[in-house]
């Protein structure tokens, strides 16, 4: 049933999002991968809204510098709804469903209050991290004509980090704190993994480009 409904969803998904090389439908399954992995951690989702959530999360995509950035994940929400309705979903799973979508976004700061939204949240921001986290980061720059690093301060050592201008400034602006913000324990486990794969990468970025990532080490996240 769940790998029925699982490629019901994902057809929804491929038909009706705005795609782009950092959200497509490749980022959906690794999401749906890293949530099943915290359910199993953590035990007693509901499944089929899990689910749900992570191949409908991001119906609608906006750009990163988008102005209403922030009301991507409501307007998913909102999107999902007819889709939802149409696979049988009845009205309290399609609110399930519809908080865990508005939920998960950083940007919207919106409490997740169910298990399901808690997952969900941390299983996406965990395909920001690792080595997949590394490529969708300069994908995603690339695509704003943003520059890969500041090239007199490459690590952000004496300035503020703009990661509106600089790809690597992500990393200290967001990334680099996001275990911090997971809200389950199996989604934190998994990020201090994924941190430090990227902090091995910047680390060998510091030493081909001649500059000290600055006490950029796995102990300091």
């Amino acid at each position: 049933m769940t790998d029925d409904l699982r490629q019901r969803l994902r057809a929804v998904a491929g038909a009706a999002m705005a795609q782009d090389s950092a959200h497509d439908l490749a980022h959906l399954d690794r999401v749906w991968a890293n949530a099943q992995a915290i359910a199993e951690g953590e035990g007693g989702a509901d499944t089929p809204i899990l689910c749900a959530a992570a191949y409908l999360h991001d119906l609608v995509n906006l750009p990163k510098d988008a102005p209403d950035r922030a009301r991507a994940s409501a307007m998913s929400a909102s999107a999902a709804r007819p889709h939802l309705q149409a696979l049988g979903f009845g009205p309290d799973r399609v609110a399930a469903v519809q908080h865990a979508i508005e939920a998960h976004s950083f940007s919207a700061g919106i409490t997740p209050e169910t298990h399901e939204a808690r997952i969900l949240r941390d299983a996406d921001r965990l395909d920001a991290l690792g080595a997949i986290g590394v490529a969708r980061a300069f994908a995603v720059s690339g695509a704003l004509d943003r520059a890969l690093y500041h090239p007199g301060d490459p690590f952000a050592a004496t300035r503020v980090p703009d990661d509106g201008t600089f790809a690597l400034d992500h990393w200290p602006a967001k990334l680099l704190r996001l275990p911090d913000g997971m809200t389950t324990a199996t989604g934190q486990r998994i990020a201090r993994d994924r941190i430090a794969v990227m902090l091995r990468f910047a680390h060998d970025l510091a030493d081909e480009i001649g500059h000290d990532a600055n006490g950029w080490s796995a102990g300091d996240v």
